[in-house]
């Protein structure tokens, strides 16, 4: 017999976070702290002026009498057992507890509003940003790799707010929080997670996983969900290169071999691994910089750019051509070029 299919399982949206400027606790601790500090000041005035106060049950006031009095005057609850009945007792209500009494309330208020509307709204208003998602850089992995990535994005002068960190360590997502990215703490790998971050609408995708396997299963499913995004990924096994790549990935980065070549260009000279490293950082004198030709730039040759930088190479039709290859010599229209620009000093 057949075995009965299961019934699909409902997807439960997961809006993203982002990090607060105020902890809630210091929060809750500054607001209390303020009122219960305005409250300690009426009771110490309404002690010291107990004489002026009038208890309608045994004609004493006692201390007892005085917080309880406090507290229904505070809240404007008053019962009318305990009233002020001299003159100056009726000013220091109107002059000093009154004001007191409505600060105490717009605390009150205020923190209601906080932790209950404006958090809701703040919810809210994260879900239509989250809905409306588009040319987002999503970084698939939080750790050492991610997370230089997404330092070295924000060097360049990228919008925090325009990142997305997706990873399942809660300590790693508070560390991106902290950065000001958008986080959502899930599987990376998980169709539903991806897709509650717009992927298919993601300006690009950057994938460090960990692992090998992990990375490239996260490249297959980005890749299933959204065909026409550019996705990198770390891969440090050299057999997983080609994985990656048939997986779906248009960049493949191996950190090992990059080290490797660090290390070999070392031996050929002393500043040339330098070099490698000052191109690869924003806080370097050069920058590496991947763009379209500019319109201006059409006709020219990869010498004559625009933005005065050093053409290296011009990729036509998916194919690199270097500065010294005749296709190099007359840019065309939709080229891509990969050129040396000087970092502007700060």
């Amino acid at each position: 017999m057949a075995k009965k299919r299961p019934e699909p399982r409902l997807h439960r949206f997961q809006p993203l976070r982002r990090a607060s400027k105020w902890p809630v606790w210091a929060d809750v601790t500054a607001r209390l702290g303020l009122a219960f500090a305005l409250i300690g000041v009426v009771i110490l005035v309404h002690w010291l002026d107990r004489g002026g106060l009038i208890d309608h049950y045994d004609g004493h006031v006692s201390f007892l009498d005085v917080v309880y009095f406090t507290m229904i005057s505070v809240t404007t609850t008053g019962f009318g057992d305990i009233a002020p009945i001299s003159d100056r007792s009726r000013l220091i209500e109107s002059v000093i507890v009154t004001p007191i009494r409505i600060a105490v309330l717009f605390i009150f208020v205020g923190t209601a509003y906080s932790f209950v509307i404006k958090r809701t709204w703040e919810k809210w208003r994260m879900a239509r940003i989250q809905a409306e998602l588009t040319n987002h850089i999503v970084v698939l992995g939080f750790g050492i790799s991610g997370s230089e990535a997404v330092k070295e994005l924000i060097a360049r002068d990228t919008d925090p707010a325009c990142i997305v960190v997706i990873d399942g360590n809660p300590a790693r997502i508070a560390a991106a929080e902290d950065l000001g990215c958008n986080v959502l703490e899930g599987d990376a790998s998980n169709d539903e997670t991806l897709l509650d971050v717009r992927i298919a609408n993601a300006q690009t995708v950057l994938v460090s996983a960990g692992r090998d396997d992990s990375s490239i299963l996260i490249v297959l499913t980005v890749r299933h969900l959204a065909p026409d995004v550019p996705i990198s990924v770390v891969i440090r096994a050299k057999d997983n290169e080609l994985l990656a790549r048939q997986a779906g990935a248009n960049n493949v980065i191996n950190p090992v071999a990059f080290t490797g070549l660090l290390l070999a260009g070392s031996a050929q000279g002393v500043h040339v691994a330098e070099y490698m490293a000052d191109l690869a950082s924003v806080t370097g004198k050069v920058q590496l910089n991947e763009r379209a030709v500019h319109p201006e730039e059409v006709g020219r040759s990869i010498d004559q750019l625009a933005t005065g930088g050093r053409g290296l190479r011009v990729y036509r039709g998916g194919h690199p051509y270097g500065f010294w290859e005749p296709e190099a010599q007359s840019l065309q229209s939709g080229d891509l070029i990969v050129e040396v620009i000087r970092c502007d000093p700060e």
